[in-house]
């Protein structure tokens, strides 16, 4: 059984007297631990796609399957019960709590999904160390570096043992170096079995990656995983 099954899914937005089709009748399917970048110009609908996979939108036509359940049918409390749980997020600009430690933003998704504190201590404490921060554990985020901020920020995304990790250009304001420390954190989750779905407009980034998918005006121009006189859609 897949981990992720798109089925003829589209979203349109409406701006004033023009309809936009962000996404036309995407059709795709991902297993447990693919190591996957969406890529495409600037409004392709990769990002749209990404928020659809997040559960953060719902698609106005047809079905999303994750772990062989229709997310699309939930309720939004199902839904937000579903994305606390199984998905985990990544972002460009980290979204880290400000006046949070290093320490407590790891452990807020727990806090929220009502972990007891003896559980939440012992999965942070090993969070802080297998990702190189016990030295940063009582820092806040503008007392860390970038590299920094984004491992706090995987930390909390994965603590949580989500299904899929998804990420946002998670190198987009990152240094080269520190970008690549990055990445490399990254695929080794992904070694790890994590399946890990990245947006990205670097090709030098997608073409890590084991499978690409394509975007151009909100269709899926391209599956590598795919024979290439296979159609897409």
């Amino acid at each position: 059984m897949a981990l992720i099954e798109l089925c003829g899914v589209e979203r349109v937005f409406h701006l004033g007297d023009s309809t936009v089709n962000a996404l036309a009748r995407i059709d795709v399917s991902i297993d447990s631990g693919e190591y996957v970048a969406i890529m495409g110009p600037s409004g392709s609908g990769k990002s749209t796609l990404l928020n659809l996979l997040g559960l953060l939108d719902r698609p106005d036509a047809g079905t999303y399957r994750l772990e062989g359940r229709d997310v699309t049918t939930l309720s939004p409390d199902e839904q937000a019960a579903v994305r606390s749980r199984r998905i985990g997020f990544v972002f460009q600009s980290f979204h880290l709590v400000p006046r949070l430690t290093a320490a407590e933003n790891i452990a807020l998704p727990m806090m929220l999904a009502g972990i007891a504190a003896s559980e939440r201590t012992r999965r942070v404490d090993q969070a802080l160390k297998d990702f190189g921060l016990n030295q940063r554990a009582d820092h806040r985020p503008d007392q860390l570096s970038g590299g920094q901020r984004q491992r706090v920020a995987i930390a909390r995304a994965t603590i949580m043992q989500p299904a899929v990790l998804l990420a946002d250009e998670p190198t987009g304001n990152l240094d080269r170096t520190t970008g690549d420390e990055v990445i490399h954190l990254l695929e080794t989750l992904n070694a790890g079995g994590v399946t890990l779905i990245i947006v990205t407009h670097d090709p030098k980034l997608g073409v890590r990656a084991r499978r690409q998918l394509v975007m151009e005006d909100g269709a899926l121009k391209h599956d590598s995983a795919r024979l290439p006189d296979a159609p897409v859609g």
